[in-house]
C-alpha cells in the first residue's frame, strides 16, 4: 500500500481531513491585522495494492513551514507542528501547534533580514502567529522583486531548516479578462475567461486566485498550470471561481460566478518548485476518496521539515459581471 503525504488546512474552527495548506495569504504591513491560514500535515493516504498496517497514532510530530514572498510585499512565514490524524481539533490545540521563538531569516543575496514574530486575532477571537519584517530593523528589510531569488533559513528546536524560492519575471502575461453566460439553463451563472500570452521560452508557470465582491482571495480547485502545451502562443482559458477547501464544495455551482459579481483575479507567475508543490497538492485533494487514483506525495521544498516557501509575481485584473 503506497503511502503519500497529504497536507490538511485547518482554519480557526473548520477542519477537513483532506484540505491543503493555505487557501490564501493576505499580505499587509506587519502591524495590521489579516487572515492567516495554518498549514498542518496530518495523515498518509493509501491506494489498494497490498495491505499493511499503519500505526498513525504513533507518528511523531513534525515541523511544518508555510512561507511566501510576493513582489512588493514583505515575506511572511508561519511555523507549526503537525497534528495527529486522530486529534480532535480545538482552538486551544491550534494555538499550541504554533512554534515560537524561532530565528527566521530571509536573504535576497544582498541583504539578510531577521523576521519578527507577530500575533494577530481572527474575527472569531482565535490568535494566530506568524513571522514577518521587523519594523524596528527596517534598514535591513526588503520586499520581493521579480527576477530575484530568496533564501529562507529557520533555526528552531536545535534544527536548521532551509528553502530557496524565486519570484520569476511575469513572462506568462495576462492580456485581458471577460465573462460569458454559463451556457446552461441558469440565468444567474457566469463564466470568467482570460487571454494569456506565453513567450517562446519554455518553463513558465502560473497560480491563480479569485476574489468575489471584495472577499478574500481563494485558489482554484486546480490552481496551477504550465506552458507545456501552449508554449509561445496566445490562448484563451476559462478560470473556475476559487473555493474554500474548508467548506463542502457544491459541484452544481462550482466554477461559476453570479451575475452582479465583481470579480478580481490574482494571476501569479511562480517558479517550478512552487508549481510542483501546488500541482501535487491540488491533485491529491481532488483524488481523495477515489480508490483508483494514483497515490501522490505533495512535493514541498523545505529541507528538514514539511511545507513550502514560495515566491509570487502578481498581476491583478477586475471585472464586474452585469446582472
Amino acid at each position: 500500500m503506497p503511502i503519500g503525504c497529504v497536507y490538511t488546512h485547518i482554519d480557526a474552527f473548520h477542519h477537513t481531513r483532506f484540505e491543503f495548506l493555505l487557501s490564501t495569504l493576505y499580505f499587509c504591513n506587519p502591524m495590521q491585522k489579516a487572515y492567516f491560514p495554518l498549514l498542518m500535515v496530518v495523515l498518509a493516504c493509501t491506494a489498494c495494492e497490498k495491505e499493511i498496517t499503519v500505526d498513525l497514532q504513533s507518528k511523531e510530530d513534525r515541523l511544518v513551514v508555510e512561507g511566501i514572498i510576493e513582489d512588493g510585499r514583505f515575506p511572511m512565514v508561519t511555523i507549526s507542528r503537525s497534528l495527529n490524524y486522530f486529534s480532535k481539533i480545538t482552538p486551544a490545540q491550534l494555538l499550541e501547534s504554533f512554534v515560537h521563538d524561532a530565528v527566521v531569516t530571509v536573504s535576497n543575496g544582498v541583504r539578510t533580514h531577521q523576521l519578527r514574530e507577530y500575533r494577530t486575532d481572527t474575527t472569531n477571537g482565535i490568535a494566530l502567529y506568524f513571522y514577518s519584517a521587523d519594523t524596528a530593523q527596517f534598514h535591513t528589510a526588503f520586499t520581493g522583486q521579480p527576477g530575484n531569488s530568496y533564501t529562507l533559513k529557520i533555526e528552531v528546536e536545535g534544527k536548521t531548516l532551509h528553502a530557496v524560492t524565486t519570484i520569476p519575471e511575469p513572462k506568462l502575461r495576462l492580456d485581458s479578462m471577460w465573462w460569458m453566460d454559463s451556457g446552461n439553463s441558469s440565468t444567474e451563472k457566469a463564466r470568467v475567461l482570460v487571454k494569456v500570452t506565453d513567450p517562446p521560452e519554455r518553463g513558465n508557470y502560473v497560480r491563480y486566485f479569485t476574489s468575489r465582491n471584495g472577499d478574500r482571495f481563494l485558489p482554484g480547485l486546480n490552481s496551477v498550470f504550465d506552458d507545456h502545451i501552449v508554449n509561445g502562443t496566445t490562448f484563451d482559458v476559462p478560470l473556475d471561481a476559487g473555493v474554500d477547501k474548508n467548506q463542502k464544495i457544491d459541484f452544481d455551482t462550482y466554477g461559476y460566478f453570479k451575475k452582479g459579481d465583481t470579480v478580481t483575479l490574482k494571476f501569479c507567475n511562480v517558479d517550478h518548485n512552487t508549481y510542483d508543490f501546488w500541482r501535487t497538492a491540488d491533485f491529491a485533494f481532488t483524488a481523495t476518496g477515489n480508490p483508483f487514483a494514483t497515490p501522490t506525495r505533495t512535493q514541498g521544498n523545505v529541507q528538514g521539515a514539511l511545507g513550502y516557501w514560495g515566491g509570487y509575481s502578481v498581476t491583478y485584473k477586475t471585472i464586474t459581471i452585469p446582472k
